[in-house]
């Protein structure tokens, strides 16, 4: 019996040492890793339209040894790295960039232009950290490739298209995400922010983000000459109506506890100073954070919208709401593993608990298919350079031209706090 426990000790003492450290690991990755950030930043590609991303990102797993599937729900790429007969794990990765034209002076940045939908030619940015995100799982996805006994179980490596468009995640779904490849246990996600130095990490349980509509209102009227108004109905003024009247639903309809959003970003209409045109549109985001408040908000915008109208005579607007995503709610019991996972690599004060945001994450879809699933924010600004920043007031945010990570450090934080992560919620 002494020589079975001892031959026991000794079997998982050799193969703890046999498994290599993540730091060691990005001691040797970390230029690799580097220049894997770097070319992604400098070559963005947009929504739906991640060709190039698709295919560097299958090559970077198939490089590993992970087993690879292309094209999935469209430009989406699964990998699959079998470990052990243990729970199955789900990192996930988004790829799309923004129609943003860089402004950060960096010598790598983008400087690739792109036709918009309405033949606009635009710049193209990472200005929301997917190309960290997509580095760090490969980092992650390395590590644990070459260390198998670091976790045991199966990971699945998900990139993401067409986040920031809201259609990535649903298409890989429908295309058997959680059917053709084994079923996720849980998964797990990180997302850049601006505003936490690198070292620091952001966590927090339950309401994590929005959900989010986007809503396209037309209003009619009757054109007509400036200087006869009394001869036209007037969508202009209506429009005018209803911008005020919108933002009543959130400060007198919705109960004050329920935090919402209501913002009209877009109102075009006419073409002449002198002509009261026939319609008008306007586009709107609206936020919140449970489904009950959600159908409360679309449900007045509806009636708002149809009372302007009819306050004036004009036949009824048309609405319409597209580019749902579900408000990304992180699982209360998985989140206490990822930040304890977490605390214990980068230290309990470097894991701080962070407020909602209004802001929108697909990634939210797989709670609707019954998977656990925790984002944590990881930090990207170098600590110096942050207090220079709020010290002039001036920190660019996510979607800003003049956004970017402090790539080198943020990543290997980053990697260290996904692998620590996953294997810390695969224990009970």
């Amino acid at each position: 019996m002494r020589a079975l426990r001892l031959w026991l000790v000794l079997a998982t003492s050799s193969v703890v040492a046999s498994q290599q450290s993540v730091e060691a690991y990005l001691d040797g990755a970390a230029e690799r890793l580097g220049g894997l950030y770097r070319d992604l930043h400098q070559h963005p590609e947009l929504s739906f339209r991640e060709f190039k991303t698709a295919a560097r990102m299958a090559a970077e797993l198939t490089a590993l040894g992970v087993e690879v599937t292309e094209k999935v729900g469209g430009n989406g790429v699964v990998g699959v790295l079998r470990c052990g007969d243990g729970p199955v794990a789900l990192l996930r990765a988004d790829m799309d960039a923004l129609p943003v034209a860089e402004e950060t002076g960096l010598p790598y940045a983008s400087k690739i232009r792109a036709e918009s939908a309405d033949g606009r030619a635009i710049g193209v940015m990472h200005a929301c950290g997917h190309d960290l995100h997509m580095t760090c799982l490969i980092g992650a996805a390395g590590y644990l490739a070459k260390n198998p006994d670091a976790f045991d179980g199966t990971v699945i490596f998900q990139l993401q298209p067409a986040e920031e468009r809201s259609g990535g995640m649903d298409r890989m779904i429908d295309d058997g995400l959680l059917t053709r490849f084994p079923r996720a246990d849980y998964a797990i996600a990180l997302h850049t922010t601006h505003d936490l130095p690198v070292g620091k990490v952001g966590l927090r349980a339950g309401p994590a983000m929005a959900n989010v509509d986007s809503c396209d209102i037309t209003l009619y009227g009757r054109s007509g000459h400036g200087a006869a108004p009394h001869l036209t109905i007037d969508p202009i003024v209506q429009a005018a109506k209803l911008v005020l009247d919108l933002q009543t639903i959130v400060s007198r309809e919705v109960n004050p506890v329920d935090a919402c959003v209501i913002t009209v970003g877009s109102i075009h209409a006419g073409q002449k100073h002198n002509i009261i045109p026939e319609s008008c549109h306007l586009q709107l985001t609206i936020r919140s954070y449970t489904d009950e408040v959600r159908e409360q908000m679309l449900a007045a915008i509806r009636r708002k919208a149809a009372a302007a109208a009819a306050s004036v005579g004009a036949k009824a607007p048309t609405v319409a709401f597209s580019e749902s995503t579900p408000a990304l709610r992180n699982h209360a019991a998985l989140t206490a593993k990822v930040w304890d996972g977490i605390a214990a690599t980068l230290g309990a004060a470097n894991v701080v608990e962070i407020a909602p945001a209004m802001v929108a994450e697909d990634f939210g879809r797989l709670r609707g298919q019954g998977v656990p699933l925790c984002m944590f924010r990881l930090g990207t600004v170098a600590p110096k350079r942050l207090a220079a920043l709020q010290a002039e007031g001036d920190v660019p945010g996510l979607h800003s031209s003049g956004y970017y990570p402090d790539y080198a450090s943020a990543l290997r934080v980053g990697v260290r706090a996904l692998v620590a992560a996953t294997r810390r919620a695969a224990r009970d």
